[in-house]
């Protein structure tokens, strides 16, 4: 039995897929979930962004994208659709890497997941040795008490529940802030415009499991007012 598992990160630069093209076009990030690879080689895609009719259009009018779906929950579109086009991180995945979160953002993508144990991991950074684009941003030991439930109790994805951990521990939900937007990101290692998609992606998830009389309603309460400057550095 392997007792080692890596938490891993990659970066993935010039992908053509139609996610990367997307976000390369519009400008609009979007927070992917696993893709499914069908044995035609074809890809079923679970997706998200915030409401973007230019990204929308984008993918209806993409031939590599069929059977595109859209729900609008109010500040999120989330999409269902099948690809035609595989995309780098299907090499990783060929390779024993354990996709669980997806972030693509101008044409570019963060992938977080897993590798169980140092002879896969080897396999897997002799793919990326051979794929051009792609990157090694961060790789740690999963400890045991890192698989408490948190993630899974609320439903978030390990990105979301790094990004909270950080904001957390480095005083940014206190007032006044001791720490800024950007800062927690530096010290993720990340953008901080991903930061912000994240954190907000996992806020939601939070509240919308704390407040479910609200997520079941068609006619959600809405804020009139601003909100309370998360996405700002002040």
């Amino acid at each position: 039995m392997i007792d080692e598992c890596l938490m891993t990160e990659f970066r993935i630069e010039g992908d053509d897929c139609p996610l990367a093209d997307a976000t390369r076009t519009t400008g609009t990030a979007v927070d992917a979930a696993p893709p499914l690879i069908r044995s035609d080689g074809n890809v079923l895609l679970r997706f998200s962004s915030a409401p973007s009719d230019d990204l929308t259009a984008w993918l209806d009018e993409d031939d590599r994208i069929r059977y595109l779906y859209k729900s609008d929950n109010g500040d999120r579109y989330n999409y269902r659709c099948l690809s035609l086009h595989p995309c780098v991180v299907h090499e990783l995945i060929s390779g024993g890497f354990m996709v669980e979160s997806i972030i693509y953002q101008d044409g570019s993508a963060i992938v977080t997941g897993a590798v169980v144990g140092h002879e896969i991991m080897r396999a897997v950074m002799e793919t990326t040795s051979e794929t051009v684009g792609v990157k090694l941003e961060r790789v740690y030991a999963l400890r045991g008490e890192e698989e408490r439930s948190i993630a899974k109790q609320w439903d978030l994805t390990p990105a979301q529940e790094e990004s909270l951990r950080y904001a957390v521990a480095m005083g940014y939900f206190t007032i006044p802030r001791e720490a800024t937007a950007s800062e927690v990101a530096a010290e993720m290692g990340i953008s901080k415009s991903a930061f912000i998609e994240r954190l907000h992606r996992a806020q939601h998830s939070l509240l919308m499991q704390l407040f479910p009389d609200i997520a079941d309603r068609p006619d959600r309460i809405r804020s009139s007012g601003t909100d309370d400057g998360i996405t700002d550095d002040n």
